[in-house]
């Protein structure tokens, strides 16, 4: 008997691990879970892996998704924020789903653009990942060559940028070199735990402000 993916219930946190399934078999599932944002995809060379998240998963990625969004306005930087997009390149067999990804350097070379493929089409710039359950598995970012991942495992920031074909872990983002994001984006975070998400976010873009100003008086 052969086993249809509705048949597998997934309770959040949880992550599934399949291997030998075909590029063909990956596209279906795409389609079949094209209305669904409750579960999130790898896929590199024959293994899926499908994982459904967290509250405290949705509530980090949506949070970071917002300061990045607030450090970019003030930086008076175009960009596009493309959420848990599905990348994908069948050639190399590898797609990703992070949980926040944003165009900023190639934002122009996409704008407007209702599909992407990247085998024609630019990496996000940078990929926002949210670990708290477990680690991601796969090399797909690498191998898609997204330049920059951020990892947050619900407590610490970890940088990394792609040297060559593998990420080095950095102490700066090369998006926002003049900015302390590894300090800033867990304090943030915890911050808003306690005194809300609005006031926590009219805090950090203060902050930005406060810092853009210093860095333009040296």
């Amino acid at each position: 008997m052969q086993l249809e993916f509705d048949q597998i219930v997934l309770s959040p946190g949880q992550t599934l691990l399949l291997h030998d399934i075909n590029w063909q078999v990956f596209e279906t599932l795409l389609q079949e879970l094209e209305e669904t944002s409750a579960t999130r995809l790898s896929y590199s060379k024959g293994w899926l892996e499908v994982m459904v998240p967290l509250a405290q998963h949705e509530y980090a990625k949506t949070l970071i998704g917002n300061l990045v969004e607030i450090l970019l306005e003030e930086l008076d930087i175009e960009f596009l924020a493309l959420g848990s997009t599905t990348f994908k390149n069948e050639i190399m067999a590898q797609a990703v789903e992070a949980d926040e990804c944003f165009y900023i350097q190639n934002e122009a070379k996409v704008r407007g653009k209702d599909r992407l493929d990247l085998a024609i089409d630019p990496p996000p710039d940078l990929a926002i990942k949210i670990d708290i359950t477990s680690r991601t598995l796969f090399d797909n970012y690498e191998q898609l060559g997204i330049p920059e991942l951020w990892r947050y495992d619900g407590e610490k920031l970890e940088i990394n940028l792609l040297q060559g074909n593998h990420y080095v872990i950095s102490v700066s983002s090369a998006q926002f070199p003049d900015f302390p994001v590894l300090e800033w984006i867990p304090d943030y975070l915890k911050k808003s735990k306690l005194v809300g998400r609005n006031t926590a976010l009219k805090e950090f873009r203060t902050q930005i402000r406060e810092k853009i100003s210093q860095c333009r008086r040296r």
